[in-house]
């Protein structure tokens, strides 16, 4: 069918069809595409500004660190209290788990481990300008360096850092511990 044909067809239609003579009216009152101005795009909606992210406190990861071990090994616990009072053996006791408890945290967030893998105690050989951020020479330490010496301390490094991360209010970061009270 031409157009000849698809006007009559739509004369017809539209002629006995409400809905089809409201489309085609429709139609018919908008410009060609042509001459349609263009579209003015709407301006989006001014975004809400992000709330201000708090101001990190000065020393917040040594604060963090140190609230880790205390929720996790209760090691101010122990250290703030006057053990004057107490035991050799309560005061054991009580060093044990809050030994075991800061050492699988400290393992957990920094991985550490020995240093060197020589036993402590035995010979090691000097290299010629050996790093001495990773071994330090004590004792009577002439000009140059011996060839071998006693490893006293095996040395301690991080194999990682995973601190957690503090995204409190800036008065809230040196609480440590929160007060308990019992009900």
């Amino acid at each position: 069918m031409g157009r000849l044909g698809t006007a009559i067809s739509l004369f017809f239609k539209v002629l006995f069809n409400r809905e089809t003579a409201e489309k085609a009216q429709a139609v018919l009152l908008l410009p060609p595409a042509s001459e349609a101005p263009a579209k003015e795009a709407k301006p989006e909606p001014p975004k809400p500004a992000a709330p201000p992210k708090p101001e990190v406190p000065p020393g917040v990861d040594a604060l963090v660190l140190l609230a880790a071990l205390q929720r996790e090994a209760r090691f101010l616990d122990l250290f703030q209290e006057d053990l004057s009072s107490f035991a050799d053996a309560q005061i054991g006791a009580a060093v044990r788990d809050v030994h075991r408890d800061t050492k699988a945290t400290l393992d957990r967030i920094f991985g550490i481990e020995r240093l060197r893998g020589e036993e402590e105690g035995t010979k090691i050989a000097i290299p010629a300008g050996f790093n001495s951020l990773e071994l330090r020479l004590v004792g009577s330490v002439g000009a140059t360096p011996p060839e071998s010496a006693r490893l006293v301390h095996a040395g301690w490094k991080a194999t990682k850092c995973e601190l957690p991360k503090w995204n409190g209010e800036p008065e809230a970061a040196k609480i440590l511990a929160p007060a308990e009270a019992e009900v």
